[in-house]
Parts: structure tokens; sequence; C-alpha cells
């Protein structure tokens, strides 16, 4: 014969209700997502110019003069700070430009600040630490 077992389930009353995570972005995290996105994309440009300079890269190439061009303007501010270095190889002269890496840290902090600045003003609870 079988036997038959009977079971009781017991919830508790007072549980917290769970919410449902929603997964669409807000419109200030859209935001934020794009100033990192856009400040990345600047610089990756830099870190390119920062490496082709260093290795001495034709200017007669296209994508190098692209590449000098589209990132001058952003370089522009911080040129003459410190001097530039210069490696005189066989084929090539490498140049350390120090604007660049100026440029890049100071556009890092810059999109960090801004980032906070659109947490600040949308009211978002900050986590504290």
């Amino acid at each position: 014969m079988a036997e038959i077992v009977k079971e009781t389930i017991t919830t508790q009353t007072n549980a917290v209700p769970t919410t449902p995570v929603n997964s669409k972005a807000s419109s200030h995290q859209t935001v934020e997502y794009l100033i990192y996105f856009l400040f990345a994309v600047l610089e990756i440009l830099l870190a390119f110019r920062l490496v082709l300079k260093l290795m001495g890269a034709s200017v007669s190439s296209a994508f190098v003069g692209l590449v000098y061009n589209l990132s001058g303007i952003f370089i522009l501010p911080f040129e003459g700070i410190f001097r530039r270095g210069f490696a005189q190889g066989v084929e090539t002269t490498s140049v350390l430009e120090p604007s660049t890496l100026v440029a890049i840290i100071v556009y890092a902090i810059l999109a960090w600040g801004i980032v906070k600045l659109v947490q600040i003003l949308s009211g978002e609870q900050q986590p504290s630490d």
C-alpha cells in the first residue's frame, strides 16, 4: 500500500516584498554612459597619438595623419607645459609628448567630474563608502 504524505507550507506574513528589477537605464544613467563613451573615444584617440609619436610613425600615412589631426585640437591647451623629448633612430625619430600624457589624465578626471555633476543634479542617492 502506498503511504500518503501531507505537507503543510507556511509563509511568513511580515516578509518584505521584493521589487522587480528594472533593467532599463534611467535617463541620467544614459547621459552618464554617453559621457563615459565619448571621453573613452577621446582617451583612445590620445593613446593612439602617444604610441604613434613614440614609435616615430610616418606622417605621410593617412591613418597617422588622421589621428594627429583629430587629436591635435585636444592637446592644444596642454602644449608648452613640458618640453618634448626626442630620440633619433636610424630611420625615424621617436617623440615623447608630455602634453598628450597630461591631456589623457585631465580628460579622464574631467569625465569623472562631469558624471558626478550629472549624478548630483539628477538627485541620485550616493552610496556611502
